[in-house]
């Protein structure tokens, strides 16, 4: 049936061209299937530009094409050092307990094998134990109270394709220009948030204050310790004076300019979108059919990383409502579940949180900024359904694009699979180094980790 359906499907898309427009004279798609052709043309029309160029993710090693900010422009020195630190547990030397230094860094929750991201709904930083295969084998120790763990109260955001958003966290708090333009009254004194008063965009700020939040450090003694870090530093920073080259805030700075360089370029839509006609199955190209027409996703998943830099209340579940298991230190009261009001105070911002970047969901299986939803297929349902799921969220506050989208049910499993598989970059362990200079294990060091990722 699943056959016929598709069969079905792809012989309607041809008649349909074959009548309204295969005689469309001077037509540079004129040698391509009528669906690849019917996908051009969509991407063409919801491109600002009119080009499907607007879709496309540039190489990492483009320096001079991928979005970057001017404070900290990209180098290859800043890239090569960024590269080691986000996965260094080395920098662990801040942690509650005495058992957690050296054992956890920033790819803990942001991790190739998912997708830069945590693979569990709520990511552990320090007080964290294993990895399992992708992740998902990682838990609280047991020695750690709820209170000394390193968690949020969100779903982990991932850090890929992150170039392509100018303020970062679902709120978008972090980063001082963009849409934080005239939120400098929020900026608290004494948070995380007042790193916004640096000048940097959200990557930059986001990076330096996360090396405070999750317990991470550098110093002269640090690179004393392991000289090959002394070196790059020099090398990255060298237009600083010789004692300002090492610190938290150049950390930060080479670590942003590294994530801005995590881009799931080899996808097969981005390959599709370089020519590769043969990259995505026939049920994938109708789901991208459906993604840029009839659905129209892309209103709010657009460009590059199919993401935007506006903020909806969709009414979806916090962290606390899962049914995966326990989560810690999450409650409906927290700022973070009101979205980009818990930031902002404005009435009209409550509940709404940022659009995403959708590339390589599936190895991390949760979705919704409280990981409500544990497959893609639940969440295109869900936005297909319009029906929200989270009492809490008014329903003045939701937003009038969160409407029934009346799909079938082959136009929904063709989406997902679009989504899921053609927006799958296989091959992310390109951006993770073979060794640290420390020689520690990553991304995490605790005993459970090195016993599961064969560091033993």
């Amino acid at each position: 049936m699943k056959k016929q359906s598709l069969l079905t499907s792809l012989i309607f898309v041809s008649l349909l061209l074959s009548i309204t427009s295969c005689n469309r004279e001077d037509d540079p798609y004129s040698d391509l299937s009528s669906l690849d052709r019917e996908i051009m043309l969509l991407l063409e029309k919801a491109a600002p530009n009119k080009n499907i160029d607007y879709f496309l993710l540039p190489e990492s090693t483009d320096f001079s094409t991928i979005p970057q900010d001017p404070n900290n422009p990209l180098t290859a020195e800043k890239v090569a050092l960024g590269r080691l630190l986000f996965h260094e547990t080395g920098l662990a030397l801040n942690p509650k307990l005495p058992e957690g230094m050296k054992t956890y860094s920033c790819a803990s929750c942001h991790h190739s094998k998912a997708g830069f991201q945590a693979c569990l709904p709520q990511g552990v930083g320090e007080g964290g134990q294993g990895f399992g295969i992708t992740g998902e084998g990682r838990s609280q120790n047991a020695s750690y109270a709820d209170t000394e763990i390193d968690v949020q109260p969100l779903r982990t955001p991932s850090a890929l394709n992150v170039a392509y958003q100018t303020n970062i966290l679902w709120n978008g708090q972090f980063g001082a220009t963009g849409v934080n333009i005239g939120t400098e009254a929020n900026w608290t004194t004494g948070t995380p948030k007042e790193k916004n008063f640096l000048g940097f965009e959200g990557t930059e700020t986001q990076a330096i204050a996360g090396m405070g939040v999750h317990r991470l450090n550098i110093d002269q003694n640090f690179v004393t310790q392991y000289p090959e870090y002394k070196a790059l530093f020099n090398a990255a920073f060298s237009n600083l004076p010789a004692n300002e080259r090492v610190s938290v805030k150049t950390a930060g700075l080479a670590i942003a300019a590294y994530e801005r360089t995590l881009l799931a370029n080899q996808a097969p839509f981005q390959r599709w979108l370089k020519g590769d006609y043969n990259a995505m199955t026939d049920r994938q190209r109708l789901g991208a059919m459906y993604f840029f027409g009839q659905a129209n996703c892309v209103s709010c998943h657009t460009g590059p990383a199919l993401n935007k830099m506006d903020f909806y209340a969709l009414g979806m579940n916090n962290l606390n409502h899962g049914n995966y298991g326990n989560v810690v230190n999450v409650n409906d009261q927290q700022p973070d579940h009101k979205g980009r009001g818990g930031f902002t105070g404005k009435a009209e911002d409550m509940y709404k949180f940022k659009v995403p970047q959708i590339y390589n969901l599936k190895t991390s299986p949760f979705y919704g900024h409280g990981a409500s939803f544990i497959s893609i297929e639940s969440i295109v349902r869900y936005k297909n359904n319009a029906v929200a799921e989270n009492s809490i969220v008014p329903q003045s506050q939701l937003a009038p694009e969160f409407e029934p989208l009346h799909l079938t049910d082959n136009q929904i499993k063709a989406i997902a699979d679009f989504i899921e598989n053609a927006l799958y970059d296989p091959n992310l362990n390109r951006y993770v180094p073979t060794a640290l200079p420390t020689g520690q294990c990553f991304p995490n060091n605790d005993t459970q980790s090195r016993i599961d990722l064969g560091c033993l």
